[in-house]
């Protein structure tokens, strides 16, 4: 009797379902993953700016960086050293570029940062998506990497300087002083590192043909890290650099003359002819190599920047309680609001 029912229950189902049409072609519904969510951040405190400060427009100061949700702890990390550390912490004007869901990361930063002064670009990850090529480490061949390409045509026309920062970094000094260096006419400048070995930077490929490596005559190239720059970004509309770029990333696609994702083609169209600034803007690699991301230590010499390039990122390696002596200085700017901080509330 029991399969009868079932029998009956299938077929007055089957009555209830519109007819099919047998001319017309089935269809079928991709299952769209939904959005991971947002981690949780606690509200960061209010900073204000002193009496000696400034409020004209010429006082503002624009700070470019991207937002992804893997990433998204850091940045807002690294918000808050800034705004820690400012003199006029309300002249800060934040420019930040996603390829995701903006009104979801703009209610993120606004409960999070509630007085701060920001704009989310949408990036179109289609600008680059065809022009990438696979490098030594996944993170690296993410669209989002190479948005600093773009910040040109991105920002708004007003917007003649800004100060790119990566994620991984915590500020430690008025990032004013950054931000007033003169950069002699130039389109770029950061710290240089003349005595890293160049040549490691691209592929013999590139070396063994005059025709390319040519591209250096008349500049002493030295490494600089991309991930710490302030930008003229009316010089790099003037001169067309975002396409500039493009051509070396489309020579990568045919020739395959470097292995890392989104410098080397900053180095091949600027190295050699940025303004270097002090390093102390950017002590970089704590975040070890590319591919192990081991602790690392301290460079000797004063600090103003501390940037976790490399594989190794603080918060992992701090929630996977492996951290190392370095990630203890970028824990206190963490506002990330884990399940165990609502237990102990």
């Amino acid at each position: 009797m029991a399969f009868w029912r079932f029998l009956g229950l299938l077929s007055t189902l089957l009555l209830l379902l519109p007819p099919i049409n047998s001319t017309a072609s089935i269809r079928l519904q991709v299952v769209r993953r939904p959005t991971p969510e947002l981690p949780v951040f606690r509200e960061a405190p209010a900073f204000r700016n002193g009496d000696e400060c400034g409020s004209k427009e010429a006082d503002r100061i624009h700070i470019t960086m991207t937002l992804d949700a893997n990433y998204l702890r850091g940045t807002m990390a690294a918000v808050l050293s800034m705004l820690q550390h400012s003199t006029c912490p309300e002249n800060l004007s934040f420019h930040f570029l996603s390829a995701h869901d903006e009104a979801e990361l703009n209610s993120s930063i606004n409960s999070t940062f509630p007085y701060l002064n920001f704009t989310i670009y949408h990036f179109d990850s289609n600008l680059v998506r065809g022009k990438i090529s696979k490098s030594i480490r996944q993170a690296l061949d993410q669209p989002l990497n190479y948005a600093r390409i773009y910040l040109a045509p991105i920002l708004p026309g007003n917007v003649e300087r800004v100060i790119y920062l990566d994620s991984d970094i915590i500020v430690v000094d008025d990032i004013a002083k950054l931000w007033k260096v003169d950069l002699e006419g130039k389109i770029v400048a950061a710290p240089e590192y003349c005595n890293a070995n160049f040549r490691v930077y691209f592929t013999n490929n590139f070396w063994s043909d005059r025709e390319l490596s040519n591209t250096f005559n008349g500049r002493n190239p030295c490494y600089f890290n991309t991930g710490v720059m302030v930008m003229d970004v009316g010089k790099w509309r003037e001169g067309g650099y975002t396409s500039k770029v493009e051509e070396w990333m489309l020579v990568q696609k045919v020739r395959r003359i470097y292995q890392l994702g989104s410098l080397p083609p900053f180095l091949l169209a600027l190295a050699g002819n940025i303004k270097a600034v002090d390093h102390r803007w950017n002590q970089h690699g704590l975040g070890g190599d590319n591919f192990e991301g081991k602790c690392r230590g301290l460079h000797p010499g004063p600090i103003s920047l501390l940037h976790w390039s490399g594989k190794g990122k603080p918060w992992l390696r701090l929630d996977s309680r492996r951290p190392c002596i370095v990630d203890h200085l970028w824990a206190p700017y963490d506002l990330y609001r884990s399940t165990s901080h609502f237990l102990e509330e």
